[in-house]
This record gives structure tokens, C-alpha cells and sequence, in this order.
């Protein structure tokens, strides 16, 4: 099989796992996936040595050396984001390079950078749960998605904060070469395989960063461990000490989703998470979660994920040998 070309964009200051995180993704897949070939590199508007954030200095190649078309053209963060977005020549290239790309896809802020050049326009987008704001702000043509780990729009896909560009490679590995290849990546990576790019993508834990307020943060970070507690918003309320109606105004501007909205992502993910990793029963997960009956469980599956926990586990669960 031909190997397919995947060029990483950087700048100066870039964040450096922004970059090695996607590219030992591709990289394990050309060793353990059979018929897997990828042939990378790390690109900027000059080439030569790159000084990253960390203080690591690693070599590029001059975007203009670049021909068309790669494969899969991947745009790393960095802390020097706003310097990127205004240097027109490194622009230029990216709109070059994603012109006949067959994916476009962004790590963490490199989002500004796709942004920048006009290719989140009209698209739906994520980034870093701090900048999630910022990105809305400053491009309101994009629909920014803050609970993200990663968000597929049509052939340009973009991630959350730095380690999610594993989650990003790795699902660009399963759409090559299927689920049970991006598994193999992650388990030898030591990293979870995340739900495929096609299906929602919730992390209650960003929520819980992202909110301004203690009360609000201390209830995010305690909900997880308490599904199957009184989970309503009469309960929620009382517990940060609020009005039922002050509190749903509050958390609905905080974390942009209603307190019943996001106690339901709240136990979709702790199923996924079970069902992908453990052998437990359906039913026992069900009540773990907070679900109560079976039959709750798997309509809110077919609700938000178009699947059922069963073929979850059986398209997902193989990390442990499921």
C-alpha cells in the first residue's frame, strides 16, 4: 500500500505535543497495523529548527517545498497562536495544502490558524476549553463546540487541548484502517481509544475547568462520582445553595448546556467508559451510572449516539480483549 502523506504545520513556540502526539500516533500505526504506511513531516513558513514552547528545538521543512497534494495536512498549537494567524505567508500555505488535502484537521489552538484562513467558516469547530471563548469571539462564522475532545466536519477536523490530538490521530487511524487498527495504536500507546469522530464527544471534566464560578466547579467535579445520587435541578440547586430558577440560569451560562442536559452526558460517558474497558453486565452498568433500567440506558444511547451500548462495546470494547 502507498503511504500516505501527512504533513505537520508549526511555528515558532508551537506546544510540542501538539505535534509529537499526532505523529508517534502515525508513526506506532506504519509499525503495527499490517498495510498501515504513513510518511510524515513537520513543516513552517521557513524550515530549519523550530523552538518550541518547552524549550525542545526539532526540525521542519519550508512549507514552500511542500508539493500538492498531501494526504492529511495537520496544524499544531502553540503559545505564539496570534503571531501564526497574522503571518500571511504561512496562510497562504495552509489554504494551499488543504485545497487538495484529502482531511484538514487542527490540534488545540492551531484551530485560530484553520480559522484564520478561512476554512472553519460555516464549520462546526473546537479547540482548548480556555479558548473556546476566544474563538467564538473572534471567528463568530464558526459553531465552536467547548465539550469536545475532537469535532468532524466533513473532511476538516479539529481537537481540544494538546492530548487530544492523540484522540484526533487516533480516529483518523480508524478511518483508514478501522477501529481494531486504532485500537492496537492505542493499547500500545497506553492510551484510551476514544469514540470515533462520528459520534458525540463529551468530557465532564472540561466543563468542570471551564466554569467561572467555585460552586459551580465543585459541583461539575463532584457529579461524576455520584450518578446515581439525586441528580435533579431541586437537588443540584439545594446543594450549591440556589434557587432552582438562579441555578439553571447560572449553570446554563457557565457550561452552555441545561443541568439535566449535562447530568445525561455525565453517564453516557461513564457507560462508554465501562462498557469499553470492563466486562460488567449491561443492567449493572445501567444502574452504575445512574441510568436506573437497562432500557433507559439504551435509549439514550440511540438518542445521542445512534447506537446501542451493546454494539458499542462490540465495536469499542476490544482494548480489553472484549
Amino acid at each position: 500500500m502507498e503511504a500516505l502523506d501527512v504533513a505537520v504545520v508549526t511555528f515558532p513556540s508551537a506546544q510540542i505535543l501538539d505535534v509529537t502526539g499526532p505523529l508517534e500516533v502515525f508513526s506506532s500505526a506504519s509499525r503495527l497495523v499490517p498495510g498501515a504506511a504513513y510518511r510524515t513531516r513537520v513543516v513552517s513558513t521557513s524550515g530549519g529548527p523550530v523552538l518550541a514552547s518547552s524549550g525542545l528545538s526539532f526540525s521542519t521543512t519550508a512549507l514552500s517545498d511542500v508539493e500538492v497534494p498531501v494526504d492529511t495536512l495537520v496544524v499544531a498549537g502553540g503559545r505564539d497562536t496570534g503571531e501564526a494567524c497574522a503571518d500571511e505567508q504561512l496562510l497562504g500555505h495552509v489554504r494551499r495544502l488543504a485545497s487538495s488535502a484529502r482531511r484538514t484537521a487542527s490540534v488545540c489552538s492551531g484551530a485560530f490558524v484553520l480559522a484564520a484562513a478561512g476554512l472553519l467558516d460555516g464549520r462546526q469547530a473546537t479547540t482548548h476549553w480556555a479558548e473556546c471563548r476566544l474563538l467564538a469571539t473572534a471567528h463568530p462564522q464558526v459553531s465552536v463546540d467547548g465539550d469536545a475532545i475532537y469535532v468532524r466536519d466533513g473532511d476538516v477536523w479539529t481537537s481540544a487541548g494538546v492530548t487530544a490530538g492523540i484522540d484526533l490521530a487516533l480516529a483518523l487511524v480508524a478511518e483508514d484502517h478501522g477501529a481494531r487498527a486504532a485500537a492496537a495504536v492505542a493499547r500500545h500507546l497506553v492510551v484510551y481509544l476514544r469514540r470515533s469522530g462520528g459520534q458525540a464527544q463529551f468530557s465532564t471534566v472540561l466543563a468542570a475547568q471551564a466554569a467561572d464560578s467555585e460552586p459551580v466547579r465543585e459541583l461539575l467535579a463532584w457529579l461524576p462520582d455520584h450518578l446515581t445520587a439525586d441528580l435533579t435541578v431541586p437537588a443540584l440547586a439545594r446543594r450549591v445553595h440556589l434557587s432552582e430558577r438562579q441555578f439553571s440560569r447560572v449553570f446554563k451560562a457557565e457550561v452552555g448546556v441545561t443541568p439535566g442536559e449535562h447530568v445525561e452526558k455525565a453517564r453516557l460517558e461513564a457507560a462508554c467508559q465501562l462498557l469499553e474497558t470492563t466486562g460488567l453486565a449491561v443492567d449493572h452498568i445501567a444502574r452504575t451510572c445512574g441510568f436506573g433500567a437497562p432500557e433507559t440506558m439504551n435509549r439514550t444511547f440511540r438518542r445521542r449516539l445512534d447506537t446501542t451500548p451493546g454494539d458499542h462495546r462490540r465495536h469499542f470494547g476490544h482494548l480489553t480483549g472484549q
